[in-house]
């Protein structure tokens, strides 16, 4: 039986590196589409390499040629202009087509937990969600129109050891080991659900090729969720210090950094547990089996290899200040 054959448009980033390594250790035939630009994560050796930037739809056409692959998956969709250019250009020659969208198009506010692939998609706060929704809507149209064998798959925060999963990423724990203050939205004891890229590729790379997912739609996410203090008292023990905390809700973030606030109205601020059921029915072994206190310190230590990473932005600093002056608890 010969390998399934796959393309991934993309394949360097925080999780599809993690399937691009974990495609090739379960032999598939993987070739990877990009402009080769990144070192960050390198591809397994096994992979062959197709070169064209992905926003040009006559270079991505001319770089695959005649070529044939039983599954593609695209993790650089974000608007319906990118998927509508890959329908024109695999309608009719592949098995399967995988959309990258978002857990963050979830309903906000959210009306129950856990949530399931049933759960509404509804996300006013945030353009990223908005237009991974209208992605969504788009290829389920073409699935029920042309039979366009679409899977849908919904990462939620998903991390690697070079991303922290708070704003500002190295400024917060640069904060934290010179002893100053750090913000936490709210008060800090929404539960967070965060997923080790590699716990991700154990389930998505078993839904590829499975021909029960056309049509579907999964969330892949660890089973772990933890309050935001937590997660910010996670970081700081790996870093060899103590957090020292001061809640600010949300809109007043927002108000001060429209940026940050939108992914915490439009996301970070709510709630998450999953229900990963549906995903477990298609692959039973999909068990993730990294918490966050060893995702850490792998994080903490690929910082303190490099002082190059270590990174601090001094604008977001400065606005950290004055949040937390503004909201710091004042003694009676």
């Amino acid at each position: 039986m010969s390998a399934l054959r796959v393309l991934f448009i993309g394949g360097s980033g925080v999780i599809s590196s993690a399937c691009s390594r974990r495609a090739v250790e379960l032999g598939l035939d993987l070739t990877v589409l990009n402009r080769g630009e990144t070192t960050l994560r390198p591809l397994p050796e096994d992979v062959r390499v197709l070169r064209a930037d992905v926003r040009d739809a006559a270079a991505v056409r001319s770089a695959i040629g005649t070529q044939e692959f039983d599954v593609v998956v695209n993790w650089l969709a974000f608007t319906p202009e990118h998927v509508q250019v890959d329908v024109d250009l695999f309608g009719g020659r592949v098995g399967q087509y995988v959309f990258i969208s978002s857990a963050s198009a979830y309903q906000k506010p959210l009306s129950r937990l856990p949530i399931t692939e049933s759960t509404p998609l509804r996300n006013p706060y945030w353009t990223y969600s908005q237009e991974k929704i209208a992605c969504e809507d788009l290829l389920v149209r073409a699935y029920r129109d042309i039979a366009f064998p679409v899977t849908i798959v919904r990462p939620s925060h998903t991390y690697d050891r070079t991303k922290l999963p708070c704003e500002g990423g190295w400024t917060v724990v640069e904060r934290m080991r010179a002893g100053k203050e750090v913000v936490v939205h709210g008060d800090g004891t929404s539960l967070w659900t965060l997923t080790h890229h590699d716990d991700f590729a154990q389930g998505f790379v078993g839904l590829l090729g499975d021909q029960r997912t056309i049509g579907d739609s999964f969330h892949i996410t660890s089973d772990e969720a933890l309050t935001w203090d937590r997660i910010f008292r996670t970081i700081a023990t790996a870093a060899g210090v103590e957090a020292r905390i001061v809640h600010v809700v949300s809109d007043a973030i927002a108000a001060v950094d429209p940026k940050w606030g939108a992914g915490l109205l439009g996301d970070k601020a709510h709630s998450v547990v999953f229900d990963n059921s549906k995903v477990r029915a298609i692959v039973p072994d999909f068990r993730p089996s990294i918490p966050f206190d060893r995702g850490a310190r792998e994080i903490i230590d690929w910082f303190d290899a490099d002082a190059s990473r270590r990174v601090v932005d001094h604008e977001l600093d400065i606005r950290m200040d004055r949040l937390i002056e503004a909201y710091r608890p004042r003694a009676l």
